[in-house]
C-alpha cells in the first residue's frame, strides 16, 4: 500500500480548525497559522487566550469558538459556526490533551479517566464531528497531535501513554480507511515540548525543544504530506528502536539508563 497522500501548497487561505490553541503547541501553530495567512478556527477552554490570538490576524481572519473537548455538543456547535461562516473546512489539527503524571504506587482512576475522556474521546469527537463532510467533498486533512509516549510503556504515563498509544492505533486506522478516499491524515507524535504540562516533570527531559520548533516541525509535515510526522528525530528514532526491542533488552534499558 502506497504511503503517499495530498499535502498542502500553502497555507494562505487554508480554512483550518485548531483544538487546543490557548497554549503550548497549539497556540504556537495557530501564531504560525496566522502569520502565513491561513483562516483559523481557535479553539480551547481559555475564552481570553483565543480572543488575544484572533487579534493578531486581519479582519475576519479567525474565529473564536470556545469548547470543551469532553462535550460533544459544544464540538459540533463550533464545526457548524465554522461551516456557516466559511463553508468548509480544510485541515483539523487537534492539539488538545492533558497530562498527569501517574505512577503505580500513586495511581488514581479519576485522573486516568479525565486523562482517557480529553486524550481519547476528545479528538474521536473532533473527526466524528468534521469526517462526513471531508468524505462527501473527497478532500480534507486529520492532523492529531499524539505523543512518543505512545509508542511502548514509560514511566510516569500510566494513563498518558495509554492514551497515545490508543490515538497511534486511532490514526493508523484512519489512514488505511481515508488515504483511498482522498484525505490525508497526520499522525504527530512530538518529544519532550516545553509547555504547561512537561513544566510538571521532576526529571532531566532530552532533546527538549520549544513549542515554535514544534509547531515548525508539525506545519512542515502536514505541508508535505506526511502521515508519521515524529520529531525531534535524535529522540523519536531512539523511542522507536525501543519498541522493536524483546522485552527483557527493553526494560532492562528502562531501568539502567531511564532515569525517571
Amino acid at each position: 500500500m502506497s504511503m503517499r497522500q495530498p499535502g498542502i501548497s500553502q497555507y494562505l487561505g487554508l480554512r483550518v480548525w485548531v483544538i487546543g490553541a490557548t497554549s503550548g503547541i497549539g497556540e504556537a501553530c495557530a501564531k504560525a497559522l496566522i502569520s502565513a495567512g491561513a483562516k483559523v478556527a481557535l479553539s480551547g477552554r481559555r475564552l481570553e487566550r483565543l480572543e488575544a490570538l484572533c487579534a493578531l490576524g486581519e479582519d475576519h481572519q479567525c474565529l473564536s469558538l470556545p469548547l470543551d473537548v469532553t462535550v460533544a455538543s459544544q464540538i459540533d456547535l463550533a464545526y457548524q459556526t465554522i461551516t456557516h461562516d466559511w463553508q468548509g473546512l480544510d485541515l483539523l489539527l487537534f492539539v488538545s490533551g492533558i497530562y498527569i503524571p501517574l505512577r503505580a504506587d500513586n495511581f488514581a482512576l479519576a485522573a486516568a479517566e479525565q486523562t482517557i475522556d480529553a486524550n481519547v474521546l476528545g479528538p474521536m469527537r473532533a473527526v466524528a464531528a468534521v469526517l462526513p463532510d471531508m468524505l462527501k467533498q473527497h478532500s480534507g486533512h486529520i492532523a492529531i497531535v499524539g505523543s512518543v509516549a505512545g509508542y511502548s510503556g514509560l514511566p510516569k504515563a500510566l494513563a498518558y501513554g495509554p492514551s497515545k498509544a490508543a490515538m497511534i492505533n486511532f490514526c493508523e486506522i484512519l489512514f488505511y480507511d481515508l488515504q483511498p478516499r482522498g484525505l490525508s491524515v497526520h499522525m504527530i507524535s512530538p518529544g519532550f515540548v516545553a509547555t504547561p504540562a512537561t513544566a510538571q516533570n521532576d526529571f532531566a527531559m532530552p532533546a527538549l525543544i520549544s513549542p515554535e520548533k514544534a509547531a515548525q516541525e508539525i506545519l512542515a509535515g502536514i505541508q508535505a504530506g506526511e502521515f508519521d510526522i515524529h520529531f525531534p528525530k535524535r529522540f523519536s528514532r531512539f523511542l522507536k528502536f525501543l519498541r522493536i526491542l524483546p522485552y527483557p533488552i527493553y526494560f532492562w534499558i528502562l531501568r539502567n539508563f531511564v532515569k525517571i
